[in-house]
């Protein structure tokens, strides 16, 4: 299934299609925030004539320390995707972390998202498979920083056991180099999308450094907010699908991996620059 499509949105991803945008803020704040960034973004992506979800996470659970900001949890996240979806009129993309958080999430989220640290999770992947498949959403999986771009077929397989005619999304966002790195193998993206699948880059955590952050000492994750362009740009010419990017109105007062967001006032260059690569590509 080299293209999924959202019908109740009129939106496709994969061969063929435009560049897809996934992209909103890394964590729920509150909701006027939320609201101005899927505005903005909504308008420069209906402007470029690019498909676009709204992303943020309700909770984040995979935190280096246990007193950095998670979110307002599931049931306040959710009913302000809820809202935000009623409001911007557009779809919505979240991550889940535990079994019982399948159905509710796919009752609001039109792309269920699977974190990279857990897309090996059995249990979960089938849980999410089952409900984004009832609910007819898309099951957006990130490539784990430890496993290869061939191995993804693993996963695939455990998600169409589950669910035969669900529609799935693989995520590629770095593998860890070392201690505190990753880097991002271009060759990936072509090697996932041969598994039959369309294929994004997450340029946003794809600048991370894990656990490396100086202004805590290593109590939370760095990142290089300048390399975001390259990864994206980089991707997109190696011919992915769809981009996954995190905005902030300013990025240094976000509350969840600020190194590595862009400011707001950057999407509509940057997102003009990647559908003329993309098309470039394509043509």
């Amino acid at each position: 299934m080299s293209v999924v499509t959202l019908k109740r949105w009129n939106l496709s991803m994969g061969a063929g299609q435009p560049l897809a945008v996934i992209a909103g803020l890394n964590v729920l704040e509150n909701l006027d925030l939320a609201l101005e960034v899927g505005r903005e973004l909504k308008a420069i992506t209906a402007e470029l004539g690019l498909p676009y979800v709204f992303k943020a996470s309700f909770d984040k659970a995979n935190r280096s320390s246990i007193t950095s900001y998670r979110g307002p949890g599931l049931k306040d996240g959710l009913a302000m995707l809820a809202e935000i979806k009623a409001k911007l009129d557009v779809p919505i993309a979240t991550d889940i972390h535990e079994i019982d958080q399948a159905e509710p999430v796919a009752a609001v989220a039109d792309l269920v998202q699977i974190p990279a640290f857990l897309c090996r999770q059995t249990d979960l992947i089938v849980a999410a498979s089952r409900a984004t498949a009832a609910a007819g959403g898309w099951l957006h999986v990130k490539k784990a920083q430890f496993i290869a771009p061939w191995d993804c077929k693993n996963i695939i397989h455990k998600a169409r056991e589950a669910a035969p005619d669900l529609q799935i999304v693989l995520c590629e966002r770095g593998a860890s180099f070392g201690y505190n790195n990753l880097v991002v193998d271009m060759l990936g993206i072509q090697q996932m999308q041969s598994l039959g699948v369309p294929v994004t880059i997450d340029a946003t955590h794809a600048v991370q450094l894990p656990g490396a952050d100086p202004r805590t000492a290593g109590g939370s994750t760095g990142g290089r907010r300048e390399g975001v362009p390259i990864i994206a740009k980089a991707a997109v010419a190696a011919g992915a699908d769809g981009v996954f990017l995190e905005f902030h109105t300013d990025p240094d007062k976000a509350l969840c991996d600020g190194p590595s967001c862009l400011p707001l006032g950057d999407a509509a260059g940057l997102l003009k620059t990647l559908k003329t690569l993309h098309a470039a590509v394509r043509a």
